[in-house]
C-alpha cells in the first residue's frame, strides 16, 4: 500500500484507516477520562461557538437560552478536534505538496466564471443550508456516517448513502455541462 498516491495526495486507504484509530481512540478515551461516551462529530461545535460569540455581547440571552443550558457552551475535546481538524489537513497538505491557494476553485470558474463574489456567496449559502441539514438531522455526516457505522446502526447506513446521493445528484446538477 502506499503512503500517498500520485498527484493525489494521501491515499484513502491510509487516510479511512487514520479516521478508524481516531473513532476508537476518541471513544476509549472520552468513556475513561470522561466517564461518557462521546463519538466523533463536528457541528455541535459550530453552534458552541456562535453560542461563545454571542455571550460577548447578550450574555443573558445566552444563558437563559434553553439549548445552551443543555449544551454547555465550552471548548471541550470536539471543539478541539475541529480546530485540530484544520491544521492537520493544512499539514497534511503542506507535506504533500498539495497546497495551494486559489481565489475561485478551476472547476467552478469553468461552470460559473472568475467572479470571487458568488463564489463567496455560493460557498456561504451552502454552509447555511449544510449547517441547518446538520442541525435538523441532530448531527452532520460525521457523526452519523463515521460513528453510527461504527456502532453497526442501520439509520446511518441509510444516513449515509443519502449524504452521498444527494452529493451526486447536487454536483450534477451544478457542474452540469452548459449547453452551446
Amino acid at each position: 500500500m502506499k503512503w500517498k498516491t500520485e498527484d493525489r495526495g494521501w491515499s484513502p486507504y491510509l487516510a479511512g484507516a487514520l479516521v478508524g484509530v481516531l473513532s476508537i481512540v476518541s471513544v476509549y478515551a472520552t468513556t475513561q477520562w470522561m466517564g461518557k461516551t462521546n463519538y466523533l462529530g463536528a457541528s455541535t461545535t459550530f453552534v458552541r461557538a456562535a453560542g461563545m460569540l454571542e455571550r460577548t455581547i447578550f450574555p443573558e440571552r445566552v444563558a437563559a437560552n434553553e439549548y445552551f443550558t443543555k449544551e454547555k457552551v465550552r471548548v471541550d475535546w470536539q471543539f478541539m478536534l475541529v480546530i485540530g481538524i484544520f491544521f492537520g489537513a493544512l499539514i497534511s497538505s503542506k507535506t504533500d505538496k498539495s497546497f495551494k491557494l486559489e481565489d475561485v476553485p478551476p472547476t467552478w470558474k469553468e461552470r460559473f466564471g472568475p467572479s470571487i463574489g458568488r463564489r463567496a456567496a455560493g460557498a456561504f449559502l451552502g454552509g447555511i443550508v449544510a449547517m441547518l441539514g446538520a442541525r435538523m438531522a441532530d448531527g452532520c455526516p460525521s457523526g452519523h456516517g463515521l460513528s453510527g457505522m461504527m456502532q453497526l446502526s442501520v439509520s446511518a447506513f441509510i444516513a449515509l448513502a443519502l449524504f452521498f446521493g444527494t452529493g451526486v445528484v447536487v454536483a450534477r446538477l451544478v457542474y452540469r455541462r452548459k449547453s452551446s
